[in-house]
């Protein structure tokens, strides 16, 4: 196996055993839940109340500069548009195809069957890319984004990332589930 397959493998055993099945069943109703007063969520056009709203279609992405501090909580929405625009569009992007991807002109989601279709294609784009570096691909700076770090450093970083959130996702699955006290209901 060369190193891009294990750097892809290292994310694909992730994704296919954790992240990516317990999206399974995701409703719009737990796609937007805000568990606390004040998240950043995805929304209609001119509904929000923040600072900045990103869009390019119907719905709009809650965001500040510089961020508040303490950042607000995000719901499932706005995590995983931030996994599909932040952490997986740009690079793929950026190292792979060229085609920008805007936080500012991205069309967010409106639903949670969107979102995934959205997901599962910049997921496979990211993964298709990783796969296809040589070694000496990974031991250079990309050509293209604003880092200079080897390309190893950037897909070791997407992959922290999607972990990371992954897991914030699938816990704020666990509280959707669990809101009311009620006993376990299947997902």
């Amino acid at each position: 196996m060369t190193r891009s397959e294990r750097l892809a493998e290292q994310l694909d055993w992730y994704w296919h055993k954790n992240l990516r099945p317990r999206l399974d069943g995701l409703a719009d109703e737990e796609y937007f839940w805000e568990p606390v007063h004040g998240c950043w969520n995805i929304r209609p056009r001119d509904t929000s109340a923040v600072p900045v709203s990103a869009d390019a279609g119907g719905w709009t992405m809650d965001s500040a500069h510089p961020d508040p501090v303490p950042a607000p909580v995000t719901t499932i929405a706005w995590r995983l548009a931030h996994i599909i625009v932040s952490c997986l569009g740009y690079r793929v992007g950026w190292y792979f195809d060229g085609r920008d991807v805007d936080s500012q002109t991205f069309n967010y989601a409106g639903t949670a069957d969107e979102a995934l279709r959205q997901l599962d294609e910049m997921y496979g784009r990211w993964h298709a890319g990783v796969r296809g570096l040589s070694d000496a691909d990974l031991e250079s700076p990309p050509a293209m984004g604003p880092e200079q770090f080897p390309m190893e450093n950037r897909v070791l970083h997407v992959n922290r990332e999607l972990i990371h959130h992954g897991a914030e996702i699938a816990l704020l699955r666990d509280l959707y589930r669990w809101r009311d006290g009620s006993a376990l209901r299947p997902m």
